[in-house]
């Protein structure tokens, strides 16, 4: 009789491996006994609601932040990182969801600064300009960064991580500002490099890119590992209750209610871009009203940072006509004066234009409200009327933070995006202009952002609604318009147009009411797909 023996399992040593990470901050319990295994060549999800660790525990991965216990195991080997450089020695490489450049520095001098200076000598330009073509992120070496998108100073920080050819890639929302056939070119390198042996550790909110892209899941709440999955098995909303522990709500709309008149309108408005290389306004028309939500898609750089500078009184105008509200010329108001007159916005960068980072949230809340909300009394603020309207933010729009006395910076992407929504929409505006609303948010938020909006124009508010996602839009817009070099299209019934309609507009190559102009840094697309 012949014994059986077993075909011995060849074991693969895991990239990486964190055993019981812990990092506490005054207040919050940031990581809670974490454990973590990346394979080589594995693509692995990293999900959870802001706030829920998922930052800080990459953060200590790249060595930005040391942890209070655990350990760490690169390829087999008990090790420490105690700084980035050592991190990008080993061959980690990180892509944050917060831009780490300097705006007065160009695009070679930034790259220069965050890789291996024997990279960065011997025609370093020329390298950034051939990956960056390779992978089609196409940048130009000499701009300075703050001439540039946020769509194009995302490209800055995948480049400069693709040019260290790394073992280890995390990325922290990659795709939230890209187009959706930007979105497409990432994951074929995404996957070639995995193909290749390179393990990617993949934050991201969008739940169907996790589903489309990755091989495994790890699912973080309040601090804590609380499942894992494999994403090709399961449902975006299934991946989303996971991270909450509860039911997703998706967005209603209320009873259809009548739209009213035209609350915002912009007629003949032409302004030539305050920025370098930046894109002018050439001829903008089209009107919001009460009710009623407008979106705006378009592909980053083609004018939406111009056009909220314009709206929000940044950029005054010559023609004081080209901008009305409520039946009143503000072409030429600044930003308090349009406030009082009824509008409140969201920028696109939170940090340093949404909010100062190192002012409280209670100070932040008053910078903006201090007269919609009275918090001003003979030119002393109302500290305590101005905390109460802060805490009145964070319950209403469940903004994790220890208190409203901390620190702006100190809030996770997502939790300091749902505070500034929230300030803006608590002063009841009759007009909000918001620019990329739900950037970097997770699913639940997003939902509670987007149901937010939908509430505020049933209540009688004209919304306005710059973004890239088309998921968004679509779900929230009554009619949509597109952006593309510098042109506004007309806008149509959200019903009447398609996914494809509106990413080919995105791309300039068929405008509805608007004459076709390339969209800056696009070429020719395949078809267009909501992530």
């Amino acid at each position: 009789m012949t014994e059986l023996t077993e075909t011995p399992t060849e074991v693969i040593t895991p990239r990486l491996e964190l055993i019981g990470i812990t990092r506490r901050f005054p207040g919050v319990l940031a990581n809670n006994n974490v454990n973590l295994k990346v394979m080589p060549g594995e693509i692995h999800a990293l999900l959870g609601e802001n706030g829920a660790g998922k930052s800080t525990l990459v953060r200590f991965i790249y060595g930005v932040q040391k942890a209070d216990s655990g350990k760490v195991f690169w390829q087999g080997r008990e090790c420490t990182i105690p700084s980035p450089r050592i991190a990008r020695q080993m061959g980690i490489g990180m892509v944050f969801q917060h831009f780490s450049l300097f705006d007065a520095m160009t695009v070679e001098e930034n790259i220069a600064l965050g890789v291996e200076p024997e990279l960065a000598k011997d025609n370093l330009a020329d390298k950034i300009q051939r990956v960056s073509a390779q992978y089609g992120l196409l940048l130009d070496p000499g701009r300075y960064v703050h001439t540039l998108s946020v769509g194009e100073r995302q490209r800055i920080e995948i480049v400069r991580c693709l040019l260290q050819k790394p073992k280890l890639l995390i990325m922290d929302e990659p795709t939230s500002v890209l187009t959706p056939q930007e979105v497409e070119d990432l994951f074929k390198t995404l996957r070639r490099l995995s193909g290749e042996g390179c393990s990617i550790l993949y934050i991201s909110h969008k739940l169907q890119e996790i589903k489309e892209l990755c091989h495994t899941a790890t699912i973080m709440r309040m601090g804590e590992v609380v499942d894992d999955c494999i994403p090709s098995e399961e449902t975006a909303r299934s991946m989303a209750e996971m991270m909450m522990g509860k039911n997703l709500l998706s967005p209603v709309r209320a009873n259809r209610h009548e739209i009213g008149a035209p609350q915002l309108s912009v007629h003949g408005l032409s302004v030539k871009s305050p920025h370098h290389h930046g894109t002018d306004l050439k001829d903008i028309n089209f009107e919001v009203r009460s009710g009623e939500i407008l979106g705006i898609a378009g592909i980053a750089g083609n004018g939406q940072r111009e056009l909220m500078e314009v709206l929000s009184g940044e950029v005054p105008v010559g023609n004081a006509d080209a901008v009305v509200m409520n039946k009143k010329s503000v072409g030429q108001f600044g930003p308090k004066q349009r406030r009082k007159a009824g509008m409140g916005y969201v920028p696109e960068e939170r940090l340093g234009h949404g909010a100062v980072a190192d002012m409280s949230l209670w100070e932040n809340a008053f910078l903006s409200a201090a007269t919609g909300k009275n918090l001003l009394n003979k030119g002393f603020i109302l500290i305590d009327r101005s905390t109460e309207f802060a805490v009145s933010v964070v319950n209403g729009f469940r903004v994790k933070t220890p208190g409203v006395k901390h620190a702006a910076s100190s809030l996770s992407g997502g939790n300091l995006q749902k505070f500034i929504i929230g300030r803006e929409l608590l002063q009841d505006p009759n007009i909000i202009v918001v620019l990329q609303p739900t950037w970097g948010v997770d699913a639940g938020s997003a939902a509670a952002i987007r149901q937010a909006l939908l509430d505020r124009a049933a209540d009688g508010a004209a919304v306005l609604v710059i973004s890239q996602d088309l998921e968004e839009l679509f779900e929230v817009s009554d009619r949509i318009a597109v952006i593309s070099g510098g042109r506004l299209s007309e806008s149509q019934p959200t019903e009447s147009l398609t996914v494809d309609d509106v990413g080919l507009m995105m791309a300039g190559l068929s405008h509805r009411g608007a004459d076709p102009e390339p969209a800056p840094g696009t070429g020719e697309v395949e078809g267009p797909r909501v992530n």
